[in-house]
């Protein structure tokens, strides 16, 4: 199989994964806490990636590609020991910071609040015992396997 097609696959997979994440925030109302986010920006980049793949298919990407890839995936696996307590999470984002720093008895009281307040360290969704983060760690470093495939046959 050509490089290229395994680069594709690569981003159609983090395009696959975008989407279902968009999919849970906006279908299912789980909304993302701040990691989530972060997980999601190297899926974005690895996409462009693949679209430059269309017209300039260079080592460059493919390395590229495999790096976005293990950016997600580390970024997963940090994600779910935050949730498992293995270690401990951004005070901004879990339960052992001063969240609520900042708000005045009215914000708290408001019921007009259009961001929710999404904790990092609770696990909203699981499937066969793993989280949504530990999918995106365990489907990222396969895309990143398929990049770094790619790049060896370039």
């Amino acid at each position: 199989m050509p490089a290229r097609v395994i680069g594709l696959a690569a981003a159609a997979g983090s395009l696959g994964l975008l989407l279902g994440a968009f999919a849970f925030q906006h279908i299912g109302g789980l909304a993302p806490c701040p990691i989530c986010l972060w997980q999601r920006w190297p899926h974005a980049a690895a996409i462009l990636l693949g679209a430059l793949l269309l017209i300039w298919p260079a080592r460059i990407v493919y390395a590229l590609g495999a790096l976005t890839a293990a950016t997600t995936g580390a970024l997963g696996i940090y994600h779910t020991g935050i949730e498992r307590k293995w270690w401990a999470g951004p005070t901004s984002c879990t339960g052992s910071g001063d969240t609520l720093s900042g708000l005045s008895g009215t914000d708290l009281l408001s019921m007009d609040s259009a961001t929710p307040l999404v904790m990092c360290d609770q696990i909203s969704w699981e499937m066969l015992g793993l989280s949504m983060p530990s999918w995106n760690a365990v489907a990222s470093f396969v895309f990143m396997a398929l990049w770094l495939v790619a790049l060896r046959r370039a």
